[in-house]
């Protein structure tokens, strides 16, 4: 298999090395196509501190050309975004022009970090104490009903973005991470028909899934996002599924890959899928 990945932060949003030390890790370690992804909630303005501010596209996008150069004929690289989803202010749509069609990327991945409730918010891979005050909060202390927004809103922007790849798929199960009190049971009814429903909404949204090592890599996750049960569910779907891992270090960028590869295979998926400057291609898994 070609070494990928798609999903790759630096210091333009909240990574902790800048872009071209990202391309060097990712040559270093054999990479054949690099992509970056910052976090981007364009055109609202940065209320979220690891997001780009409109300002600093250009210069992103710049930068990002730049290394294509520097690394053409040794390395790929592609410059997206990670797109947040909030209903009424931002979406991941790379065609239409109040969003992301103005700056023509490559890919975008369409991601859900923020959960609407009444009167605010609770960030679905945030801190587990605060998301739980939030839920509290803007929930009424409902957790079911507070998960079940955060796949609600997940479906609601597959049904009306446009975009490439779905981010770390139920990224809510952060809040289940090792160590700390179960926010929810992965094994209840409701959730398996929420993963369900998603998984459905997918398939028909004709989009990847990405099988996301980061909460790994970053130590509160022993699984990669979705969950091997979600995965499973994909596959029944034909829902196809490229391996990123959300790499905020150069270190990373190949984090737990055998461990996703592994996974992919027990679900039943034989290749996963990959991008170049020609589009979506898929490679068979070795």
């Amino acid at each position: 298999m070609i070494k990928t990945n798609y999903h790759t932060h630096s210091t333009f949003c909240d990574g902790k090395e800048s872009a071209e030390d990202m391309a060097r890790a990712a040559e270093q370690k054999g990479f054949a196509m690099l992509g970056f992804s910052s976090h981007a909630m364009f055109p609202f303005s940065d209320s979220w501190h690891i997001s780009m501010a409109p300002g600093g596209y250009e210069s992103y996008m710049a930068e990002t050309a730049r290394l294509k150069e520097t690394y053409r004929g040794r390395m790929e690289i592609l410059t997206g975004f990670e797109a947040d989803f909030i209903p009424g202010l931002t979406k991941p749509d790379m065609e239409d022009k109040v969003y992301y069609g103005q700056f023509k990327p490559a890919f975008l991945i369409g991601s859900v970090h923020f959960v609407l409730g009444d009167g605010g918010y609770f960030e679905a891979d945030g801190p587990c104490a605060e998301t739980r005050e939030r839920i509290a909060k803007y929930f009424g202390g409902n957790v079911r009903q507070a998960v079940t927004a955060y796949f609600e809103a997940e479906r609601q922007m597959l049904r009306t973005s446009r975009f490439t790849v779905l981010g770390h798929a139920d990224v809510i199960r952060k809040q289940n991470e090792r160590g700390a009190d179960p926010l929810f049971r992965e094994d209840e009814d409701w959730y398996a028909e929420q993963l369900e429903k998603t998984a459905d909404a997918a398939a028909a949204a004709g989009i990847i899934v990405e099988i996301n090592t980061g909460g790994m890599a970053r130590g509160y996750m022993d699984s990669p996002f979705p969950s091997p049960a979600f995965l499973r569910l994909l596959h029944e779907r034909k829902v196809p599924v490229m391996i990123n891992s959300d790499a905020h270090k150069g270190c990373n960028l190949d984090f737990a890959f055998d461990t996703a590869v592994r996974l992919a295979t027990e679900a039943g998926y034989t290749e996963t899928a990959y991008l170049d400057s020609e589009g979506v291609k898929f490679q068979k898994i070795s």
